[in-house]
C-alpha cells in the first residue's frame, strides 16, 4: 500500500526481455541499500514492483540500484515494457503503520494507461512568484472514466492528484511547482502516456452498485 507522495525520482539502468512475459529492470535511486530489503514493494511510476537483488551505484552518486522484474500482466497493463536505460520514474517506498498518509490509498495496481491532451500553463502572479503552475488535460480509459470525480482522488504515475473537473473522459489536474521539481512531471508533453490507478473506494462503490443491480 502506498499513498502517492513521491519521494525520489529513480533512473533505469538495465532492462533486459526475459522471455516474452518478463522484463527485469534494474533501477538508480538515491536511498541507501541497507534501508531496503529484498521482497520490499517499490512504486515505481505507480506500479507496485518487488525489489529482487540490490546493489552498489557505480555513478558515484549517493544510494543504490534495486532490481525489480515485471511479468506478463504488469507487462499488459502498463508502459513498463517500454521502458528503456535513462527512463526516469517517480519512486515511494510502501506506507509503514503510524507512517503520515500524506495523498490517499494507492495499491499500485494500475488499472490503465492515460494520455496527456494538453497542457495549459498558469501564469504566475507578480506578487506570489511560485513558479511554473499548470493544468493538466488527461484523457481516461473509456472504461475507467466513471470512476473518476470531481474533487476525488486519483493516482497518476505514482502521484496522488485532486480531480478538478471531468468532462465525459477528460479530466483535469492542477500541477503545483514543488510537484514539478520532485517528480517527473515537469518533462512531461501533450501527447505522453502515463499510468492511472482510480481511487480505491471508487473501485469498491462500484463494484457494490454492481452487486446489488445483479440482485
Amino acid at each position: 500500500m502506498f499513498t502517492g507522495i513521491v519521494t525520489a525520482i529513480g533512473t533505469v539502468v538495465e532492462a533486459q526481455a526475459k522471455g516474452p512475459s518478463l522484463k527485469r529492470l534494474a533501477i538508480a535511486c538515491p536511498w541507501e541499500a541497507a534501508g531496503i530489503e529484498i521482497g520490499a514493494s517499490i512504486a515505481c511510476a505507480g506500479v507496485c514492483l518487488t525489489v529482487t537483488a540490490l546493489r552498489s551505484r557505480d555513478d558515484g552518486n549517493p544510494g543504490c540500484v534495486f532490481q525489480v522484474e515485471a511479468a506478463a500482466e504488469t507487462l499488459a497493463k502498463t508502459l513498463v515494457g517500454d521502458w528503456t536505460p535513462g527512463t526516469a520514474v517517480n519512486l515511494e517506498r510502501s506506507l509503514k503503520v503510524g507512517d503520515e498518509l500524506g495523498g490517499h490509498l494507492v495499491t499500485g495496481h494500475v488499472d490503465g494507461v492515460a494520455i496527456i491532451e494538453s497542457i495549459e500553463p498558469i501564469p504566475a502572479d507578480p506578487d506570489q512568484p511560485w513558479g511554473a503552475t499548470a493544468r493538466f488535460h488527461i484523457r481516461a480509459p473509456r472504461t475507467l472514466a466513471p470512476f473518476i470525480a470531481s474533487k476525488g482522488s486519483i493516482c497518476l504515475d505514482g502521484t496522488s492528484l485532486t480531480v478538478n473537473s471531468v468532462a465525459d473522459d477528460v479530466f483535469t489536474v492542477l500541477l503545483i511547482p514543488h510537484s514539478f521539481s520532485v517528480t517527473t512531471w515537469g518533462a512531461r508533453k501533450a501527447g505522453d502516456a502515463i499510468h492511472l490507478e482510480v481511487d480505491l473506494m471508487a473501485r469498491y462503490a462500484a463494484r457494490l452498485a454492481e452487486a446489488r443491480a445483479q440482485g
